[in-house]
C-alpha cells in the first residue's frame, strides 16, 4: 500500500538501519542482538531525525538508548519485531516523533508511552494483537494516518476527537460488523475497510471530503448511502454480493470504479460519470455489452475496462474484445491488455 504523505515529513539528516539475522527465523523474542543495536546507534548524533530498526529481532526497546534522540527524532520504524510493550521511559521522552512504525509485532495495548504525542501524524499498528481500536488515541490530539490493518478489531471508536486531524483511515482485515462513530471525522479523506464483515454501506453521510473509499471482500448487497459523498474519487466495492449498478447519482468526480467479483448482470447508471477513468466489472453476470457505447461511450476520460470473466467474454472469447474497442474507441486498456487498435 502507498503511504500518505504528510507535509510535516522531512528528509532526514542520517538513517540508522540495523538488522540482526537469526540462523532460526522460529526464534521468537530472541533479544541478544541488544547490545550490538545499541553499540551501532551509539555511532549516530544526536540529531538523527529518522531510525529504521526493522527486523531487528526485538522484543523490548530498553537497552537502544531512544531518549538520545529525543530533541530530533522524527520518524522511528520498529516494524516486524517481537515488542508487546512500549516503555515510558523509552517513547516518553520522544516529544518530536512525527512517524511511528510499530507494524507486525504483539501489541495488544499502547499503555501510557504515547500519551501527549503532539507532533505524532502516522501510526501503523497493522499485523499486531489489538481486539480494539485502542482507548489511548484520546491522548494523542493530532493524528492524521492510522493503520489497523490485520489485527481483530469488531467496532469502530474512540476516533471522535481526531475530527479535525484525521485524513486517512485504514481498517482492512479485521471483525468489523458495522460503518458507526465516524460522524466526527469531517476532514477523513481516505477510508479503507476491505476483508471484514460489513453488510450495509451506512454511517457515511458526514464524511463529504472522503475522496477514497474502499470495502472490498464484505457482504454488502447494495450500493447506498453515497449521497453525501461527492468528492468521492475512487470507489472499491469488489468481491460483495451486488446485483445492481446503481446508488452514485451524486458521486459525479468518480475516476475508478470498482464492482469486480459480483452478480451484476447489467451495465447501467453509469453514463453521467463524465470523469471515469477506470472501470472495473470482471467476474460478474454481465451478458450483453452491445449498450456500452451508451453508458460509457460519452465519456473521454475512460481509458481502462475491466470486464473478463463476465458470459459476455466467455461465450464469445473471439469477438468479445473487439465488440469493447468499437462501443470505447478511445481506450487504452482492455482488461490486462493494451489496445493496439481495432
Amino acid at each position: 500500500m502507498n503511504r500518505p504523505s504528510s507535509e510535516l515529513e522531512q528528509k532526514p539528516t542520517k538513517s540508522a538501519r540495523v538488522v540482526v539475522v537469526s540462523d532460526d527465523e522460529d526464534d521468537k523474542g530472541f533479544d541478544d542482538g541488544q547490545p550490538l543495536l545499541e553499540d551501532v546507534l551509539a555511532e549516530f548524533p544526536d540529531s538523527t531525525e529518522e531510525i529504521d530498526l526493522a527486523k531487528s529481532r526485538l522484543a523490548s526497546c530498553t537497552h537502544l538508548g531512544l531518549p538520545r534522540f529525543a530533541d530530533h527524532l522524527k520518524n522511528l520504524c520498529l516494524r516486524a519485531n517481537y515488542i508487546a510493550n512500549l516503555e515510558k521511559d523509552v517513547f516518553g521522552p520522544l516529544e518530536h516523533l512525527e512517524e511511528l512504525d510499530l507494524y507486525d509485532n504483539r501489541i495488544k495495548t499502547l499503555g501510557d508511552a504515547l500519551d501527549d504525542k503532539q507532533h505524532l501524524r502516522i501510526l501503523d499498528l497493522s499485523f499486531n494483537l489489538l481486539r480494539a481500536v485502542p482507548t489511548e488515541l484520546l491522548k494523542i490530539p493530532g493524528l492524521q494516518v492510522l493503520y489497523f490493518v490485520q489485527n481483530k478489531i469488531t467496532r469502530i471508536e474512540h476516533l471522535a476527537h481526531l475530527g479535525a486531524s484525521l485524513r486517512s483511515l485504514e481498517l482492512g482485515s479485521n471483525r468489523i460488523r458495522a460503518i458507526e462513530n465516524l460522524d466526527a471525522l469531517v476532514n477523513l479523506e481516505e477510508l479503507w475497510l476491505g476483508k471484514n464483515k460489513i453488510t450495509k454501506l451506512q454511517g457515511l453521510e458526514k464524511l463529504a471530503k472522503l475522496r477514497l473509499l474502499s470495502i472490498q471482500s464484505n457482504r454488502i448487497t447494495k450500493i447506498e448511502g453515497l449521497e453525501n459523498l461527492v468528492n468521492l474519487e475512487e470507489f472499491y466495492i469488489s468481491h460483495n454480493g451486488l446485483e445492481k449498478l446503481e446508488g452514485l447519482e451524486n458521486n459525479v468526480k468518480l475516476t475508478t470504479l470498482d464492482v469486480g467479483n459480483n452478480q451484476i448482470s447489467v451495465i447501467e447508471n453509469l453514463s453521467h460519470l463524465k470523469v471515469l477513468q477506470e472501470f472495473w466489472a470482471s467476474y460478474n453476470k454481465i451478458a450483453d455489452i452491445n449498450h456500452l457505447d451508451q453508458q460509457l461511450g460519452e465519456n473521454p476520460a475512460l481509458d481502462t475496462v475491466y470486464l473478463e470473466g463476465n458470459p459476455a467474454h466467455l461465450q464469445d472469447k473471439v469477438g468479445y474484445r473487439r465488440k469493447v474497442m468499437i462501443a470505447l474507441p478511445n481506450l487504452k486498456q482492455i482488461d490486462a491488455t493494451f489496445v493496439k487498435g481495432v
